[in-house]
């Protein structure tokens, strides 16, 4: 059987992606399973392996031949003018060059091409400035692809997190859950790890207010008429869940062994445990897609960015679920 080929976006040229590209292609384990792509500037490659040291030897391949390659190599955009650029930096150029990268490794997943698309951290900023509408990552693969149902989940072996809303202020959290999003999100992450898992997963979904509401002593009763509904409709269609669960308790020890996925109702109700627990281990991965995504769980770091500091290991794990759940689909 062919090697799976995955897209691996460079990420905004002026972080830490580069990088932990060069090391990727470095890795012979990552190479012997799989045929990575490094979607991106070759001339930026170049110059951040001189920076720091690396040895990587890139090879380039075009877009005709994309689907025949098995080497794993560099698919030039040639969009970063070297004179101008600044690692480290924020500003338009890096911005719109990592939303280029995106689209067209998303545009030759869809046109099978390559099996899945793996991404490096992108800069929301340097986004908003090239004009980007899209907060993030997930945002433009959902509209690239036509999906209305997805969502975001960090999964690894020690924690797999949900999220039902992801790039929202606190404040506007209530009014985006619903029960038919939450139904959504817990259906979503069902079905995912029962195909990672070959068996029905065990789904604990955390409540919105501090101790699951209090029985509606806390909130305005979200934990009953949105988030317990959902919960049941699952449970009748054969899920294994338990909740709505304090968050502050939902992620002891003993119920992390008895858990293969959390459902979260936000941002860092999620984010908090995964990085605390399985920092530089957990895999992005947006639930939903008709392709399969995988992304590393941190940002571009542009403290440190270029000067061989960054962790690859986020960046291979994720490229290693993605050819596992490639060959899977």
């Amino acid at each position: 059987m062919n090697k799976p080929r995955i897209a691996v976006t460079m990420g905004d040229p002026a972080g830490i992606g580069p990088e932990i590209c060069l090391d990727l292609l470095a890795d012979s384990e990552i190479t012997n399973f799989c045929t990575p792509i490094i979607f991106g500037d070759y001339s930026v490659l170049e110059l951040c392996a001189r920076q720091t040291a690396k040895t990587t030897q890139l090879k380039k391949v075009s877009l005709e031949n994309l689907s025949s390659t098995d080497s794993p190599s560099v698919l030039d955009h040639g969009l970063i003018n070297l004179e101008k650029f600044k690692p480290g930096s924020c500003d338009q150029t890096s911005g719109k060059a990592t939303y280029e990268y995106v689209t067209r490794a998303i545009d030759a997943c869809i046109g099978k091409q390559v099996d899945a698309v793996t991404t490096c951290p992108a800069n929301k900023e340097a986004l908003q400035l090239a004009g980007v509408k899209h907060p993030g990552h997930t945002e433009i693969f959902a509209e690239r692809t036509g999906t209305n149902k997805f969502c975001m989940a960090f999964i690894s072996k020690k924690i797999s997190c949900s999220l039902a809303t992801v790039h929202v202020g606190y404040s506007e959290v209530p009014a985006q859950l619903s029960t038919e999003r939450i139904y959504d999100v817990i259906d979503l992450t069902r079905n995912t790890h029962r195909q990672l898992l070959g068996r029905e997963p065990r789904i604990a979904v955390c409540g919105l207010n501090p101790h699951a509401g209090e029985n509606g002593i806390f909130g305005n009763g979200e934990e009953e008429s949105i988030i317990l509904p959902a919960i049941r409709k699952v449970q009748r269609e054969g899920g294994d869940l338990e909740g709505p669960l304090p968050a502050d308790t939902a992620f002891t020890e003993l119920r992390l062994r008895s858990t293969d996925a959390f459902v979260c109702m936000y941002h860092d109700q999620a984010l908090i445990p995964v990085k605390a627990l399985a920092f530089d281990e957990a895999v992005n991965v947006t639930l939903g897609l008709p392709i399969v995504r995988t992304s590393v769980d941190h940002g571009t770091a542009l403290d440190i960015a270029w000067q061989g500091k960054a962790n690859p290991e986020s960046l291979k794990a994720a490229v290693r679920l993605a050819a596992s759940m490639s060959i899977g689909n």
